[in-house]
């Protein structure tokens, strides 16, 4: 990662890059629906906080951390659901634990900045 990248911009797009390699895993397994799903909204959420990294306003940066977050509430359901389910021969309990964090540290910068913001 380079300089000058945020603790949330960094843990966002390597938990992007963990979000490939099972995404990976549970394709070479036959198991494309759930995977499609967890791929969109695992990647998403780094790419709406990179957006959010570059926003127009502080109005904006709230709306792409919001974004982001609910991203990664949603990956984490295809997390616990891949997991449940058991659809493939993958674990994913560090991803849902990474995931967590992530959830924390958006919900965290989103209440701020908007308390920040009024």
């Amino acid at each position: 990662m380079g300089k000058g990248k945020s603790i949330i911009q960094q843990k966002s797009f390597m938990f992007a890059l963990d979000v490939i390699e099972l995404y990976k895993q549970l394709v070479e397994q036959k198991e494309f629906v759930l995977s499609k799903q967890l791929l969109r909204s695992g990647t998403s959420i780094g790419a709406n906080v990179e957006e959010a990294s570059a926003g127009q306003s502080k109005k904006d940066f709230i709306a792409k951390m919001s974004i982001a977050s609910k991203e990664a509430r949603e990956t984490h359901y295809w997390l616990r659901l891949i997991e449940e389910s058991k659809v493939g021969n993958v674990n994913s309990n560090e991803l849902l634990l990474k995931c967590g964090e992530l959830i924390n540290i958006l919900t965290a910068i989103v209440k701020t900045s908007q308390q920040n913001n009024s």
